[in-house]
């Protein structure tokens, strides 16, 4: 449906079928009472572009062909069996009832996110366990609010530890996983990726 340059999808279900999010002239809208199940979703737009709000991804495949940065409209979708690839950047999944409208959608389970690239990105309220994170150079810290105080007993390198570890305090209650990328962070806090992993090796809470 193309309606003033916007192109929305809602109020329907849509099975098998490739869809291609890729025209930076057009503003996507994902909207409410749609499902998606079984469908490729080719995403190629700024974040200010795509707005996802009460949608059921089922079975579905995202390729994310240009870095989708710090966007949080996933918190109002609901993904189950989803397979996500490329990359992402400060990028919230799952349930976050203070997030604002449109969370009660919010939930993920049985994703797979090991062809992903993740930085920075967190898994709210949701079980982390039926999740499959990328492996390394990315590394995911389980359970951060409660494992904060182990993960501050260590010396981590350059400012890592002082900036994110130290921070892990103050991440919303219903955080359960965050996801890095171990050579972009060692590019921001003056550390290298060997000195990353000789420490994250340590702690059984954190898959990598």
């Amino acid at each position: 449906m193309d309606w003033l340059g916007n192109i929305v999808f809602k109020d329907r279900e849509i099975k098998n079928e490739r869809l291609e999010l890729t025209d930076k002239g057009a503003l996507y809208f994902l909207g409410s009472n749609l499902t998606l199940r079984n469908c490729t979703l080719v995403l190629k737009v700024p974040t200010r572009n795509l707005s996802i709000d009460g949608v059921r991804f089922i079975d579905c495949t995202f390729e994310v062909k240009q870095e989708l940065k710090n966007h949080q409209d996933w918190i109002r979708a609901s993904l189950k069996g989803c397979r996500f690839r490329g990359r992402l950047y400060g990028c919230d999944f799952g349930h976050w009832p203070d997030y604002g409208t449109g969370w009660e959608h919010g939930a993920i389970e049985d994703c797979d996110f090991t062809e992903a690239r993740l930085d920075g990105c967190r898994i709210m309220g949701c079980d982390p366990a039926s999740l499959r994170f990328p492996r390394w150079p990315c590394f995911t810290i389980l359970d951060p609010i409660k494992r904060a105080r182990e993960l501050t007993s260590v010396q981590w390198p350059g400012r890592f530890g002082s900036v994110v570890i130290e921070d892990l305090y103050d991440q919303p209650p219903s955080t359960k996983a965050l996801t890095l990328f171990a050579p972009a962070e060692a590019k921001r806090y003056d550390a290298t990726p060997e000195e990353f992993r000789a420490v994250i090796e340590k702690f059984d809470c954190i898959v990598y």
